[in-house]
């Protein structure tokens, strides 16, 4: 549990007055209580900006992070929206896996420009700050990515289910408006979770350090700064946050047991082979992603740094969504074929 900074109330400023200046009189004395009470309230609500310490101040050190988080961004972005316009173009690649595959890249796009894009401007322009508007603006986004990737993961290992458990079945239950039902609930409820959170943070007070060690308005050290109790903030957390990591792990821990168990029932090696290569993309993103999401937040505070955490918050929120294009379409030899079509098609047409 984070704790917040303590403050003082009332009865303390009281006895500070009492001891000091033991020959005020009680107008004096609530007068000038009175002033404390109006710049402790300002100091606690005039806040304007956060900054945002980021991984270095040296300058050949920033130089070098800026030239490698501007490489990866690119390569996410483009890695993404090409898989995206793969999918689209392609009418073979039109089915519930490849349906999901579009939103995760979609969402995967969004979410590194989230972070990335603000992290290179304050390089480039020399500046830690980040406006108050802007961090509870990022945190909202942020969140609804983050789970929102947690959410389409565990829908593909459900479709991944019902494709190698119930292959007769496949297209009755997956149905397209199965699919577009679990993507948008996946959107909106997404949505509404992240801005109560954001709703919620905006409702604390922020005492004088406005410092973030990280790149980003992560949730955990904007709750670190408040000066306010945030027991309700993290009691949400925990509820909200409890039950929707909850039902992504069952589901993934669920689809993935009964996967397993069908393919090891399968007589023949190779048909085991193509049984778990229609999946093995989709586990290696999942470990990729939960792996590093738990470094983050389930590590006790006890073992971790703010330097470890900002490590680790990269691999989930920035190397994750660049590799996961290469992922799907190394592995996956659909997405292969349809963008060497793509590509001669565009060579053909070229003048």
């Amino acid at each position: 549990m984070i704790q917040p900074h303590t403050r003082r109330s009332t009865l303390e400023y009281c006895i500070i007055f009492r001891v000091h200046n033991p020959g005020l009189t009680s107008v004096t004395q609530l007068t000038q209580l009175s002033s404390y009470r109006q710049m402790e309230g300002k100091n606690l609500t005039s806040i304007s900006e956060f900054f945002l310490l980021g991984f270095s101040e040296q300058l050949e050190e920033q130089k070098a992070l800026f030239g490698s988080f501007l490489f990866m961004y690119l390569v996410t972005v483009a890695g993404n929206l090409l898989i995206i316009l793969v999918i689209i173009t392609d009418t073979q690649l039109h089915t519930p896996m490849y349906f999901f595959l579009a939103n995760l890249s979609l969402a995967d796009a969004c979410f590194v420009s989230t972070t990335v894009p603000k992290m290179l401007a304050n390089i480039q322009i020399q500046s830690q700050a980040i406006s108050y508007s802007g961090c509870l603006l990022q945190l909202y986004f942020f969140m609804l990515f983050v789970m929102l990737e947690a959410f389409l993961l565990a829908v593909m290992a459900y479709d991944r289910y019902v494709a190698i458990c119930h292959p007769l079945h496949y297209i009755l239950i997956m149905s397209p408006g199965l699919c577009v039902f679990l993507v948008s609930a996946s959107w909106i409820m997404n949505a509404l979770h992240s801005l109560l959170h954001t709703l919620l943070m905006n409702s604390l007070s922020f005492c004088a350090n406005h410092e973030i060690p990280h790149f980003f308005c992560d949730i955990d050290p904007l709750l670190s700064l408040s000066c306010t109790d945030p027991f309700t903030n993290e009691l949400v957390i925990f509820i909200t946050g409890g039950l929707t990591g909850l039902v992504c792990v069952l589901c993934l821990i669920i689809s993935y047991t009964n996967i397993f168990s069908t393919i090891l029932k399968i007589p023949s090696a190779q048909g085991k082979r193509k049984a778990f290569s229609t999946c093995g993309s989709h586990l290696s993103v999942v470990s990729l992603f939960f792996g590093t999401s738990f470094c983050v937040y389930f590590i006790p505070p006890s073992t971790r740094s703010a330097q470890k955490d900002t490590v680790a918050s990269v691999m989930y929120t920035v190397v994750t969504p660049m590799l996961n294009p290469f992922i799907y379409s190394l592995r996956n030899q659909e997405i292969k074929s349809s963008l060497r079509k793509l590509i001669w098609v565009r060579e053909i047409h070229s003048p």
